[in-house]
């Protein structure tokens, strides 16, 4: 791919992601996408053979991006004892970040109904992602069952983000790095 190939692949996705997080996938369509992007409904169509693909195209790169920068974030913390917890500071700092509407993956798996679908399968895999690095923040503890607490925290970490969303309680956060606070010392 040339660079004007990918420079306009790249607006595309990148126009796709924000009109998606912000309206929902329903609630993006082509017409948006074109007037918002300036990209020609003909040159989308040449990069994608629909909505549906142009939407998993910018929830995939959402993915990536979110949890290299999540990871980083976190992974500022000295410990792992300290990066658990750094979890929920993180968090509330994205909580009460300009244009914060929840989690796109939780809000996109919930338009669809099929477990099928392309986006509920990237949700999936997103939520797995996390749940993958909490056991691998587990897993430095030097503790003995470290699954059941990488599940404890990711269920912290999702019922933050949702009450956050849902209840505009981005208090939500402090109270789950407590709860985490618990666990830890449970596991320890």
């Amino acid at each position: 791919m040339n660079k004007n190939t990918t420079n306009t692949r790249e607006k595309i996705l990148e126009t796709a992601e924000q009109l998606i997080y912000q309206n929902g996938i329903h609630g993006t369509g082509m017409d948006l996408l074109v007037k918002t992007s300036g990209v020609a409904r003909k040159s989308i169509y040449r990069y994608f053979a629909n909505k549906d693909e142009v939407a998993a195209a910018a929830l995939d790169a959402r993915d990536i991006r979110w949890m290299e920068w999540f990871r980083a974030e976190c992974d500022k913390a000295d410990t792992p004892q300290a990066r658990i917890l750094n979890i929920f500071t993180v968090l509330k700092s994205w909580f009460e970040s300009e244009g914060y509407r929840g989690c796109a993956f939780i809000n996109t798996a919930g338009e669809v109904s099929d477990s099928n679908d392309p986006v509920r399968l990237i949700a999936k895999r997103h939520k797995q992602k996390l749940l993958d690095y909490t056991l691998e923040l587990a897993g430095q503890l030097n503790i003995e069952h470290t699954l059941p607490l990488a599940r404890k925290l990711l269920i912290l970490v999702e019922g933050a983000i949702t009450m956050s969303c849902v209840m505009g309680d981005y208090s939500a956060a402090d109270d789950a790095r407590e709860m985490a606070k618990l666990l830890l010392e449970q596991a320890s």
